[in-house]
């Protein structure tokens, strides 16, 4: 008994030291960052700043590597198919997690399946605006003119399947309405046109939208999270505005391929939460408006997991398709 007791303990002692070896090493080579939308937008730059803080604390280099097309499905789809021994992770956003697998007849990757969720970063809601020009001051002001006239009304979006689209299309289910959808190549060219009165209004990202409101130049009409912004205090949500029910986020957060070793999953999500806690990184995403996410691996996948459960459905009411 003795004899195998100290057997057992030595062959404990030797795999120990090699275990923490193991733990140790990671990494030793430097880390890619996929990001799936072009560089300069909010999910890039939000990619390069965690990047910065992962290189620190991890004292490797993280490069980020965007690899935009697809609404986001190509470079998602790469963190998907990549070797999961932790040297690749990306960005996993609303649109390739939540909507693309309902939206498209065929993905080469499955969320669920495909990918390990690590750390959610952050929450962004969307503002309802008009021209300033525009004779519509309130939510219920669009309600009414748009049951008057079916179909008369647009609203314009950076794209199909987008959180600007999506949220033009809970507005049409929840209020009972028939407005005209115009799919723009990016929000900029819709928010331009939107200034120019030729469409009556969009959903736009509160860090790109709060510009315009502040210059005068566009009018904020609600906000969709559930409750206010503190940069807009006195700016309704949609539920208040009149539409009980509504709330969009666009969030993003860490992914890595699944398979990923959960020693490392456990690492990523401890230094992104880590970055989540830091004073500047807070300022900037506070600044622009958005939630700070943080929580654990398990939240992550279960924030994805309902999320394209409510996606999917309206996805499928709606008839959207990809361009």
């Amino acid at each position: 008994m003795k004899r195998r007791h100290l057997l057992q303990a030595t062959s404990i002692a030797i795999a120990l030291p090699s275990l923490a070896w193991a733990q140790d090493k990671y990494p030793s080579k430097p880390i890619t960052f996929i990001c799936p939308y072009s560089a300069g937008g909010n999910a890039d730059q939000r990619s390069r700043q965690i990047g910065r803080f992962l290189s620190t604390a991890l004292g490797q280099p993280v490069l980020v590597d965007n690899k935009p097309g697809a609404g986001g499905n190509i470079g998602t789809d790469a963190v998907a198919h990549a070797k999961p021994d932790g040297y690749v992770i990306g960005m996993g956003n609303f649109a390739p997690l939540a909507v693309n697998p309902t939206m498209f007849k065929k993905l080469n990757f499955d969320p669920a399946k495909d990918l390990a969720p690590v750390c959610l970063i952050e929450k962004g809601p969307l503002v309802l605006m008009v021209p300033a020009s525009s004779p519509f001051k309130s939510v219920k002001d669009i309600i009414a003119a748009a049951k008057a006239s079916p179909g008369k009304l647009s609203f314009a979006s950076g794209g199909l399947g987008g959180s600007h689209h999506l949220s033009g299309e809970m507005f049409k289910s929840l209020a009972g309405l028939s407005i005209t959808h115009i799919p723009y190549k990016g929000g900029a060219p819709a928010t331009t046109d939107l200034m120019g009165g030729q469409v009556d209004m969009m959903f736009e990202q509160m860090y790109s939208a709060a510009p315009s409101i502040r210059a005068g130049k566009l009018r904020a009409l609600a906000i969709t999270s559930k409750t206010r912004s503190p940069l807009f205090p006195d700016l309704p949500t949609m539920a208040e505005a009149g539409v009980p029910g509504f709330e969009v986020q666009n969030w993003q957060g860490l992914i890595a391929p699944a398979g990923t070793p959960a020693a490392l999953i456990k690492l990523l999500n401890e230094t992104v939460n880590k970055a989540l806690a830091d004073p500047t990184i807070k300022e900037q995403m506070l600044g622009q408006g958005n939630e700070i996410g943080g929580g654990t691996p398990e939240q992550f996948a279960a924030l994805i997991k309902s999320e394209a459960d409510r996606w999917g459905k309206l996805v499928k009411s709606a008839n959207i398709k990809p361009e």
